[in-house]
């Protein structure tokens, strides 16, 4: 989830990202990064139904600040954008080859959150809340998917923006997909389950992901516990890991408990959804088994379009 405690790297995704799991952009993407002016020429913007309609990577100004987006895939009137959205500490690179294989059959785009790749970062001191984050993910979708379905696929903290993004954007957003979703009471359940006299790797685990929640973080996002809210029979599609907290023996299992627990809690985002384990895979399930992710965005974004 973010790159903050180094001691922590391999024990527990919810704080940090494993070593080497950034995917690198292919030579498509990285060789089409360039800010909007300098792209002028060569992007097309499309009836605003649409949105903008370009291949690659490149930067777009919202509210002052410049955000890196990428998109991939055919614009098919009337059939959702899926709208790619990494974990903290992440650019666009770790959802990449996930975007280059839905782009055989879909638009897909992604983008950098601030403090995030290459957009730029948030203010100085500046705590950013769900609502800043989802004000600037309203504004990205404005326009890169117009008037458009969209489908949301969130990964990590990814996938907890999107969680709370969607139910009051319903209107929009007709479909979901959480692999290995930040869980909706991280400190409460952390604080629960690995007790305050913890020492060693238990403590950095716990003290790394509170103090992550709290805003110590690239984003300076404050991960709020909250219940979940409904978004009413839009199809949800939830990817659990099979297996990620061996490092800290002692807890694992309590660990895997709590976030399982977790897991099912997204559920309740809508009366049409579906939890699987991710056989085989850690934190990154779309690395560990692309073939499960790309199959679950696929069948949410068949149902939303079939749905709209």
């Amino acid at each position: 989830m973010f790159r903050i405690l180094a001691k922590t790297t391999a024990a527990i995704a919810v704080v940090c990202t494993v070593a080497g799991a950034g995917l690198a952009l292919d030579e498509e993407h990285a060789g089409a990064q360039s800010d909007t002016t300098a792209t002028a020429a060569t992007t097309t913007t499309v009836a605003a139904s649409v949105g903008e309609s370009f291949t690659g990577t490149k930067k777009i100004r919202i509210d002052g600040h410049s955000v890196n987006v990428s998109c991939s895939g055919r614009t098919h009137r009337g059939e959702p954008l899926v709208m790619l959205m990494a974990g903290g500490g992440e650019g666009l690179d770790n959802m990449a080859a996930l975007q280059k294989s839905l782009g055989k059959t879909s638009r897909v785009c992604s983008y950098d959150r601030l403090g995030e790749g290459a957009s730029d970062k948030p203010e100085a001191g500046s705590l950013q809340t769900a609502a800043d984050t989802g004000a600037l993910l309203t504004k990205v979708l404005d326009r890169l998917a117009g008037d458009r379905p969209v489908v949301l696929a969130g990964h990590s903290l990814g996938g907890y923006i999107a969680a709370r993004y969607t139910p009051g954007h319903t209107d929009r957003v007709k479909g979901l997909v959480l692999l290995d979703a930040t869980i909706p009471h991280l400190t409460r359940d952390m604080n629960r389950t690995i007790p305050a006299d913890a020492t060693g790797m238990a403590a950095q685990v716990r003290d790394g992901a509170i103090a992550a929640n709290e805003g110590q973080n690239p984003e300076q996002f404050v991960i709020a516990d909250g219940r979940v809210h409904s978004a009413g029979r839009i199809p949800v599609e939830i990817l659990k890991h099979e297996s990620q907290y061996g490092e800290v023996p002692e807890y694992g299992p309590a660990l895997e408990r709590m976030w399982a627990k977790g897991q099912h809690e997204w559920q309740r985002i809508s009366r049409n959804s579906h939890l699987t384990t991710a056989k085989g895979s850690g934190h990154y399930i779309h690395v560990d088994r692309p073939d499960l992710a790309l199959k679950a965005v696929q069948k949410v974004t068949a149902r939303a379009a079939h749905q709209h």
